[in-house]
């Protein structure tokens, strides 16, 4: 749903409320005719704007899966998913783990020692309202300022870049142009 189907059919489902406070018995039928004609311009707006098909499961992770009418949520992948480990209970558990060994030395090391999070460089660009990341991060500073130089030679480059050093806190290191607030409202907004 983009932004202006999300805003026509949020205005005319604030149409139908105010249609709804102002029933009482004594409606006339052209009123109800008027009820009904935006009732139905609301359930188009809606049809239009409904992307996909309806869920067929209750389940969050595969709302469009396979259906198993036995299980709670409608859904056969998390079924069978779920009679598996109540098969693994009754035959007694899972199999036992192996004797813990020494791990094997790796070349990159293990996860748990390389710190967290680890240092990076992010090329942002300026929007006209904000910063925003504009590319990879990078792991060299040096590779990050050549990219921001790529950037500003580009035919529609941006206002601004700034390069920012993320390692356990944010630090600007180098700002290219000015960044100038930008209304958003042609003619400012009249």
């Amino acid at each position: 749903m983009n932004h202006a189907q999300l805003t026509a059919l949020g205005r005319a489902l604030r149409l139908l409320g105010e249609h709804g406070e102002a029933l009482s018995t004594d409606t006339p039928d052209a009123k109800l005719h008027e009820v009904r004609a935006d009732l139905k311009r609301a359930l188009d707006l809606l049809e239009e704007s409904v992307g996909t098909t309806a869920p067929s499961t209750r389940c969050p992770e595969h709302p469009n899966g396979p259906v198993d009418r036995a299980a709670p949520d409608l859904c056969l992948l998390c079924e069978t998913r779920r009679r598996t480990a109540r098969r693994a209970e009754y035959n007694g558990g899972p199999l036992p783990a192996r004797p813990s060994t020494e791990p094997v030395q790796s070349r990159y090391g293990v996860r748990g020692d390389r710190p967290q999070p680890q240092q990076r460089w992010l090329p942002e660009l300026w929007n006209g309202q904000a910063w925003q990341l504009c590319g990879t991060p990078r792991r060299d500073r040096r590779e990050a300022e050549l990219y921001i130089a790529a950037q500003l030679r580009a035919p529609r480059a941006a206002m601004a870049y700034r390069l920012v050093h993320e390692f356990t806190d944010y630090e600007v290191l180098r700002v290219w142009g000015t960044p100038v607030r930008v209304d958003i409202e042609p003619m400012g907004g009249i």
